[in-house]
């Protein structure tokens, strides 16, 4: 019985210290590439990589957020050790809520292609 107890116990152990400051610098270094890729576009500098990045910065920022958002679910909120119901439902909402972003982007930008507005900061 004590064998048993001890495995669940082991399957459900928090991660360590050492666990969350690894983490924790990764979201900080994805946070630069954020930053990073916002201010190389809206600074124009370097140029090259400013004219190749700006097509895609929101998309970038996107992905990126999303990352962030997984890593930060999975070792802070402890989803990755509960049950799969609770996991299955956090992921079926999660994706329902990044199919209706993906699809309004779309939309928006489409209606901006076709009727674009005159934007009054310029």
């Amino acid at each position: 019985m004590d064998a048993a107890v001890h495995a669940e116990h082991a399957e459900h152990s928090h991660p360590t210290w050492q666990t969350y400051t690894k983490i924790a610098l990764v979201l900080f270094a994805l946070t630069a590439l954020e930053v990073w890729s916002y201010d190389i576009v809206h600074r124009h500098s370097p140029a090259g990589l400013a004219t190749v990045l700006e097509p895609v910065v929101n998309e970038v920022l996107l992905i990126l957020s999303a990352i962030k958002f997984a890593l930060v679910a999975m070792f802070y909120m402890h989803l990755k050790s509960d049950g799969k119901l609770l996991s299955g439902v956090f992921g079926f909402s999660l994706a329902l809520a990044a199919f209706i972003v993906v699809a309004l982007l779309i939309i928006f930008s489409y209606l901006y292609q076709v009727h674009p507005t005159a934007n009054p900061l310029k």
